[in-house]
């Protein structure tokens, strides 16, 4: 049976990840801060995008007739305590979120605490263990622009097995163009965030960037 929006992708991209999974991971750092107080919301948001690795890439997938298509990636949004909160992602035209991202942009990523290590024995799903989910455009980075130098120094002081990855696969800068925020890190809904708010809190106490 062929799976729609995999069936040109080469048996060559599948061999590769195989065999890089099973390479020692070197991309695990350690938290930066602890945990902000859940009351505010813009640092809770920032710490949790800053300490996260992955997260789930959805965009819309025309070979799916307009469904949606989720895909697990890896991210940065900056080099070590200098996160700026912008998602940035290495991907491959032949993979399908990237061919959607060129017919239609909108997208949405969703990253949760639970991979942190900080929820303890709490369920993904309770409230107190924070998850966020940033909806906009998913835009390929000019890959001769500043931006993209800061990207590929920010993607790979967090992923150092990408410098590694197959030049033939035509690896490029992509980020994530945010238009609006869904954060929950506390009972009592999700918390009020705008994205001005978002990638400019105010520190305060809290030096939460990863």
């Amino acid at each position: 049976m062929e799976v729609k929006g995999w069936s040109r992708v080469p048996c060559s991209i599948f061999l590769f990840f195989l065999v890089a999974g099973f390479q020692l991971s070197e991309q695990a750092r350690p938290l930066a801060a602890a945990k902000p107080d859940p009351k505010d919301a813009a640092a809770s948001a920032r710490w949790l995008v800053a300490q996260n690795s992955w997260g789930v890439l959805n965009t819309i997938s025309g070979e799916l007739g307009g469904a949606p298509f989720g895909n697990v990636v890896s991210f940065s949004d900056g080099p070590p305590n200098e996160g700026k909160g912008i998602p940035y992602f290495y991907l491959t035209p032949l993979d399908p979120t990237a061919k959607n991202a060129v017919k239609d942009p909108r997208a949405s990523f969703t990253v949760s605490e639970y991979p942190i290590g900080t929820c303890g024995k709490r369920d993904p799903m309770n409230p107190t263990c924070a998850k966020i989910t940033l909806t906009g455009e998913l835009k390929l980075v000019n890959p001769k622009s500043e931006e993209a130098e800061y990207a590929k120094i920010a993607l790979f002081s967090k992923h150092p097995e990408m410098k590694g990855w197959p030049k033939d696969h035509d690896f490029q800068v992509y980020k994530l163009e945010i238009k609006n925020i869904f954060l929950i890190n506390w009972f009592g809904g999700p918390k009020p965030l705008t994205v001005e708010q978002y990638l400019h809190p105010k520190l305060n106490k809290f030096d939460f960037i990863g």
